[in-house]
Parts: C-alpha cells; sequence; structure tokens
C-alpha cells in the first residue's frame, strides 16, 4: 500500500450457514479475515427483553486470538499511518453515510440485543453518525502548533503523530456510539484498533465495524475480538505490543487496568462510573425539572454512566418534587423496547436485575423511604425478561450507600438541603464527578454552580444525560485519568506529540545559550 492509497477493503462477513435469518454466527474479524476463536468455543447473546429470543453465537476468544489479532494491527500500522489524514477521513465520512442508511435497522437490532427503546437506540446509531462526520472533519484539522524561536534563522513546530496499536474496550449500555468514539478517532489519527466489545452487547459493534469495512478501511487496521474481561481484557491491555488502551466502564475495573498498563507505560484513557446529581433550587420551574429527572434517572432504564441517581432538592420544593415524581414513576410502561407504547425497557442482564435489587434492600436497611418502585416486574410477559420497577427513595442522606456508589439501575435517592451552598456541598460528596445537572432560575446561582461543582460536566435546566459530540466528554475525581474523548480533545488522546526545530543559519546555535 503507497501513502497515496487506500487498499480495496477486507471481506465482509456472512451469514453463518443455515442459520435462522433473525440469528447469526458471528465470527472475529482479525487481519481482515472473519475467524472463529482458537478454541473454538461460542457463547451466546440473548434478548433482555425475551430470553427465548437468540440474537446469535460469538466466539468465546482468548489470549491466542488477542496475540493475532495485535499482529495484525502492528502489520497495517505502518502503511496505514502514511495515508494521508484526509484519505482516512474520507473512510469514515463514507461509514456515517452507510450508518445513516441502516440506521433504523442498527436501531432495531440494538434494542432486541441489549433493551432499551427504540427511540434511544435510533439516538444511539446517531451519535455514531454524528461522531464520524465531526471527527471526519478532524482529518484536514490534526492542528499542530507554531512557536518563535528564542534564535535567529530557527523555525519552531510542533505536529500529532500516531501512536500505533490501540486496544479499545467498551461497554453494554451505548454499543455502537461509544465504540464510535473509540475507534473514529483512533483511525483518523492513523493508528490500527484492536477492539473488544462488551459481551451483553457484541452485535452491535460487530455491525459498526461491518459499516467500516464497507466504507474501505483496509484488512489489518480494525480487528474485533470478542469473549470475556479476563479472558481478552486483561491480555489486551497488557500486551506489548498495544501502544494504548481506551477503556469505558466501571472504575474497579478501570484501577485495574491503570495498574496493568502502569507495567509498561502505555498510553491509557478512562471513562469510568458516575453518581450524578440533579439540583432543584427553590425557584426552579418545577415541570421542566420533573421532566428532566424522570427522563435522567429512567432513560436507558438508569444503565448510563451520566443517569441522574441523586436529587437533592431545596425543602421549599420538595414535598411538591418528590409528589410529582412518584405518581410520574409509577406509570412508567415497562416493556419490549420495540413497542412503542415502552417507556422503560429491561436491565441488561439478570445479574444486573439482582445487583439493583439488592441495593433497594441496602436502601430500606439503611432507613430511606421507598415512594415508588423497590420490586422486580415478572408479570406476563415481563416475566421473560430482566425488567425492573422505575424506584424512588425519599429521606436519602449524603452518607447512605444508595447516595454514594453507583448503581446502575432504575434508582433514584431524594436528598433535602435548606440552601445553595449546601446543595453543592452534598453534589460534591461521592468518590465520583462525571455529570451535573441545577435547575434554577437565578443567572448567578447558576455561575456559581458551574464554578462550585466537581465535575466534567455541568447542565443549567438540563438532566444530567444528553453529551453531544463536539464537546469534551469525561469527568474528575474517580470517573476518569483526565482525558476526554469527545470534542477537538479526544484527538490528545489517540496522538502524540513532537515538536519540530528546524535551523537554517548555516551554523551551530544553542539554545538558552546563544542569546
Amino acid at each position: 500500500m503507497s501513502p497515496q492509497t487506500v487498499p480495496a477493503p477486507a471481506e465482509r462477513a456472512e451469514r453463518a450457514p443455515g442459520a435462522d435469518p433473525s440469528s447469526r454466527a458471528y465470527l472475529n474479524l482479525i487481519g481482515g479475515k472473519w475467524v472463529p476463536a482458537r478454541s473454538g468455543r461460542t457463547f451466546e447473546n440473548r434478548n433482555p427483553a425475551r430470553s427465548s429470543d437468540l440474537i446469535g453465537t460469538f466466539p468465546e476468544s482468548g489470549s491466542e486470538d488477542v496475540d493475532e489479532a495485535v499482529r495484525a494491527a502492528r502489520k497495517a500500522f505502518p502503511a496505514w499511518r502514511l495515508v494521508p489524514a484526509p484519505r482516512r477521513a474520507e473512510i469514515i465520512y463514507r461509514a456515517a453515510e452507510i450508518l445513516r442508511d441502516r440506521k433504523e435497522e442498527l436501531a432495531r437490532a440494538m434494542t432486541r440485543e441489549m433493551g432499551k427503546v427504540l427511540a434511544e437506540t435510533r439516538g444511539d446509531v446517531q451519535e455514531a453518525i454524528d461522531m464520524a462526520y465531526y471527527i471526519g472533519a478532524e482529518g484536514r484539522r490534526l492542528f499542530g502548533v507554531t512557536a518563535p524561536s528564542e534564535l535567529p534563522n530557527k523555525f519552531g513546530m510542533s505536529i500529532r503523530q500516531p501512536l500505533g496499536v490501540c486496544g479499545l474496550i467498551t461497554p453494554w449500555n451505548f454499543p455502537m456510539a461509544i465504540p464510535s468514539w473509540k475507534i473514529f478517532p483512533a483511525l483518523v489519527s492513523g493508528n490500527t484498533v484492536v477492539i473488544k466489545p462488551a459481551t451483553d452487547t457484541p452485535a452491535s459493534a460487530h455491525h459498526l465495524v461491518e459499516a467500516l469495512l464497507e466504507a474501505g478501511v483496509p484488512a489489518g487496521v480494525l480487528n474485533i475480538v470478542h469473549g470475556g474481561g479476563t479472558a481478552v481484557g486483561v491480555p489486551l491491555t497488557a500486551h506489548p505490543d498495544v501502544n494504548m488502551i481506551s477503556f469505558t466502564g466501571s472504575s474497579e475495573v478501570g484501577k485495574a487496568i491503570a495498574e496493568r498498563t502502569a507495567r509498561s507505560l502505555k498510553r491509557l484513557s478512562l471513562e469510568l462510573g458516575g453518581k450524578n446529581a440533579q439540583i432543584v433550587m427553590e425557584d426552579a420551574d418545577l415541570d421542566l425539572a420533573t421532566e428532566g429527572a424522570l427522563w435522567g434517572a429512567f432513560g436507558t432504564t438508569g444503565q448510563r454512566c451520566t443517569a441522574t441517581s441523586r436529587l437533592i432538592v431545596m425543602k421549599q420544593v420538595h414535598d411538591e418534587m418528590v409528589r410529582r415524581l412518584s405518581e410520574r414513576a409509577s406509570k412508567l410502561r415497562l416493556g419490549d423496547g420495540l413497542d412503542p407504547g415502552t417507556d422503560v425497557g429491561p436491565l441488561v442482564n439478570r445479574a444486573q436485575r439482582d445487583k439493583v435489587h439488592s441495593y433497594v434492600e441496602i436502601g430500606k436497611k439503611e432507613g430511606a423511604r421507598l415512594v415508588a418502585g423497590g420490586s422486580p416486574a415478572e408479570e406476563g410477559p415481563l416475566g421473560e425478561g430482566h425488567f425492573y420497577r422505575p424506584t424512588i427513595f425519599d429521606g436519602v442522606t449524603p452518607t447512605m450507600r444508595i447516595a454514594v456508589e453507583e448503581i446502575f439501575g432504575p434508582v433514584l435517592s431524594v436528598l433535602t438541603v435548606s440552601s445553595f451552598e449546601q446543595a453543592v456541598q452534598v453534589q460534591n460528596a461521592t468518590p465520583y464527578g462525571l455529570s451535573s445537572s441545577i435547575y434554577t432560575r437565578d443567572v448567578n446561582r447558576a455561575m456559581r454552580a458551574i464554578r462550585d461543582i466537581e465535575a466534567g460536566i455541568t447542565y443549567i435546566n438540563g438532566p444530567t444525560i444528553g453529551a453531544e459530540v463536539q464537546l469534551p466528554f469525561g469527568g474528575v475525581k474517580e470517573t476518569g485519568n483526565g482525558h476526554r474523548e469527545g470534542g477537538p480533545t479526544v484527538i490528545d488522546a489517540f496522538t502524540e506529540w513532537k515538536s519540530v526545530y528546524v535551523d537554517y543559519s548555516g551554523k551551530l546555535q544553542k539554545a538558552q545559550i546563544d542569546r
């Protein structure tokens, strides 16, 4: 492959012979070829709304498969890095068009795979489309910096260069959007990729990879290896030929990855947990605040790192907010996300449902007052899936576990405060710092909130969810390690800076000495 050309795309996957049209036998993509795991083992992927519905089978890969994928990515890197960035970006643009044309098909497949309602999975695909358009433009904006030299006849500048092989590990709650946040900037920057998607949602990542192959990504530049965290994630993060790891998931796993990657000093970008709060001041528009809290707490069945899991309410409006929320939450309709009448879909699996219920029991024992929900939903067709009723606790104090620990489910804790200062103090009293929100008509308090809240994202009169791709995404404290995978800052995660000095004086000049 010459630096000026992009080779033909790798072969596309085909349906398994004889497979039911609604399910597939999926494979790993390594070096442009679709291959099974070396072990020959597979795992099943089932619809969380109807466990009898088999989405497909996927390779249960291991370290040998990771080694093979990393070798393929390493082999493809020297040629790919020399393809001009605008040409690399053209492939991402073509992928955006493919995703746009297949948006409804992909959204329906995603709802069937992970459960959230169709409107939300359409948004998930749209976010991947938006990211493709945004990052595609970066192919002509991988800007460096020029700076004046302190010496005569000398020129100084800095340029961006790719890192090499990037290992990407993505979660199940945004199974196309989050892989797009990582794959697209990695490729535009000139890196090659090995991605390990979550075992609960491997098909959505597979569909994204298929679109990229169809758009023209060369063989070996993009590889996908399916399997569990211990079998695939650990060898990927520890691999000596992987230059960078990008991980989105729990803070506990993120810390373990940080320890592992520190041994080789490889680049690491972490986007981890959240315990986000919405503050409601006494002057807030309560209709708007109620809508925001419902969407923030129960959208995606609460399975968002940006979900509103705490509601911090001024005592003057506390009773009215709790009344409104409990009344509205009890009327939310649970069901299959493909049903247009559904408001809240299932949790992603039985273990997640059990975890949510365990936290509800913890909340009761801690003395919080249950005002809505609080139990699995198993009546009728709901018994085939992993459903949990939208749950609200009142009388929560800042030190209760349900107010501090990430639950990742449809559970909202209401805390009461008597001042703006106390609201901010309670907001900041967690180990996390991802997203935050305040509802107020007072611009001065809004500006103070922006200044004083410890979070990577702050919304004014909006819920804690709804990030846009053109702005940095990430948090502080145990929510991450300082990188921001979104907006122009995402390029910093996937490139290395090089400073360049050009001395055209024709003689030896010594910086800091020959002045």
